[in-house]
């Protein structure tokens, strides 16, 4: 969709306004205290002695060795955020309030700004079913400006969806240990599972967060009657009968099926996840977010 300079300037001034407000006055704090942690970097993981932090349980490798484990940590000087933002053909759909692509710009630029208020680096992989563009993390409001920009302007040269390939790049090119927010709205193009190793991969070298942004009638087909539905990623066009019930029945239940295996995938990988709908306050679903990390890690073993 073709934007003017103007409009542009306009939209970024819009979003620089208003999460730049929500990273000082509510997400500032949370953000300090839950993803920049103590202020450690992962070195390594060794056996559990008493009077260690339980806190530092490794659980994977917990109960992969029948033994506790913990990890190591060592000091570190600032934190690094990498934003994994998805922008396949599928963002570009809204029935309420605004499409899912404003809303993951405007999440992004306020964890982009709740990481700059900290002092801290900030750098976005954008894919669709590759990797369309990567902006190294470094600081400052120039820098975030910037990533606003293309938040709300880039438009990718492919419109699928690749997640794995994702996760891989970005446990590839992020060598040292950081935390990563992917934002997407998890409409995979295969089943649950292909995604699962390259995110047990980003998970153990990396801390990593799930924001999965949708909207009301990704979860619920209406009754609407005949109407021509259009696949954005692939350009497919499939006139369906919503007035049948057997066909609302049928893709409600495949889309609980997928909810219920990315639920159990999240819980597998040990990653934190939360889900923002485009027609919600998404500051509700972050805090969500932050208060589940405090709570894990204040698990006892």
């Amino acid at each position: 969709m073709a934007m003017t300079s103007d409009d542009l300037l306009q939209k970024v001034r819009k979003i620089e306004i208003k999460t730049r407000s929500l990273s000082r006055n509510i997400f500032a704090g949370e953000y300090h205290s839950q993803f920049k942690g103590r202020g450690m970097a992962f070195a390594e993981v060794r056996e559990y002695q008493p009077g260690d932090d339980v806190r530092t349980i490794d659980w994977n490798v917990t109960a992969r060795l029948n033994r506790p484990f913990i990890k190591v940590f060592e000091e570190e000087r600032e934190l690094t955020v990498m934003l994994l933002v998805d922008v396949s053909g599928s963002r570009d759909f809204g029935t309420l309030g605004q499409f899912k692509r404003d809303t993951m710009a405007e999440v992004a630029a306020t964890l982009a700004f709740s990481t700059i208020e900290n002092n801290d680096k900030v750098g976005v992989i954008f894919f669709s079913d590759k990797i369309e563009k990567y902006i190294p993390p470094k600081k400052g409001k120039t820098h975030v400006l910037h990533i606003i920009r293309e938040l709300i302007g880039f438009e990718p040269q492919s419109h699928g969806t690749d997640i794995a390939g994702a996760l891989e790049y970005f446990a590839n090119a992020q060598k040292r240990r950081c935390t990563a927010f992917l934002i997407s709205d998890m409409l995979l193009t295969g089943k649950v599972d292909t995604i699962e190793q390259p995110l047990m991969i980003a998970s153990n070298r990396h801390d990593m967060n799930i924001i999965e942004v949708y909207d009301r009638y990704d979860l619920e087909l209406p009754d609407m009657g005949l109407i021509k539905l259009h696949d954005a990623e692939t350009g497919a066009d499939l006139w369906t009968d919503t007035s049948v019930s057997r066909v609302r029945e049928a893709y409600n239940r495949n889309r609980r099926q997928l909810q219920e295996s990315l639920s159990a995938l999240w819980l597998k990988t040990g990653v934190s996840a939360t889900a923002v709908r485009t027609d919600e306050d998404y500051v509700q679903a972050l805090m969500k977010l932050f208060k589940d990390k405090r709570n894990t890690m204040r698990r006892p073993a």
